[in-house]
């Protein structure tokens, strides 16, 4: 259904809500990779992820959380959209009506994406087809942890309520291919990875494949948002706690 609108209008609010958010992030992965590639071989690249903003703690402190919360922004928009239709929590299955499922669902689902994913990486930077992704910033301090927890709060619900559950949903209403609907946002998720190279872009479309089913078959939200936090929390804490001796740094 389109809720009396236009299949264009709904078109074009998608394009918007994207291009302010994740179709965003994808444009400019997409210059970091040809730059990245230009420069030499994708082995020697370095992508950062929670990089330090500043070598003044304060401004850094503040500069991460400005990040954080501005990231949002874009949430908040697809949600309100959303509400034309009903409650947007709800449609999306973030209500928390089954909250232990949810998170025994999600945590079944990262370690379904995890193991995988860790071999997936080494593979790529053996390859020379995946740069090196460094997940925690070079200078801590004693709010760096608690930054990079809200910093995997923050990625899981941007990118699996706009690039899942609002993509998905607008394009169920424009009567896509559940399909294609699903490889569209596997293709986005891959899209705004790309500056970390071939191999993690590939692994995400494939995470993105897994979610899109996921949440077409089940029209939970929730369950993905707990997997991807605890996928990022493991990344970059376990990064900060153990690169040195992994030989990682």
């Amino acid at each position: 259904m389109t809720d009396g609108r236009a299949p264009n209008r709904l078109g074009a609010e998608v394009w918007i809500v994207l291009g302010l958010s994740l179709g965003q992030s994808a444009a400019y992965a997409v210059v970091a990779l040809v730059s990245a590639l230009t420069q030499g071989p994708l082995r020697d690249a370095t992508a950062a992820l929670n990089a330090n903003r500043s070598d003044r703690e304060w401004l850094d402190l503040t500069l991460q959380l400005l990040s954080i919360g501005f990231a949002l922004v874009p949430v908040a928009l697809a949600l309100y959209l959303l509400a034309a239709e009903g409650h947007p929590l709800r449609r999306l299955g973030i209500d928390g009506e089954r909250r232990t499922r949810d998170v025994m669902t999600g945590a079944g689902l990262a370690l379904v994406i995890g193991l995988p994913g860790i071999g997936l990486y080494a593979a790529g930077r053996a390859l020379g087809m995946t740069a090196h992704v460094v997940p925690a910033p070079e200078h801590t301090y004693w709010w760096s942890i608690p930054v990079l927890l809200l910093a995997a709060v923050e990625n899981a619900i941007v990118e699996e309520t706009i690039a899942v559950g609002y993509l998905l949903s607008r394009l169920r209403d424009l009567q896509w291919d559940p399909w294609a609907a699903i490889a569209a946002s596997a293709v986005l998720r891959g899209g705004y990875h790309l500056y970390q190279g071939f191999g993690q872009a590939l692994g995400n479309v494939t995470m993105g494949l897994v979610f899109g089913w996921w949440f077409q078959r089940t029209r939970r939200l929730l369950p993905l948002v707990i997997a991807h936090t605890l996928l990022d929390v493991v990344a970059f804490l376990g990064y900060l706690w153990f690169a040195d001796s992994l030989g990682l740094r």
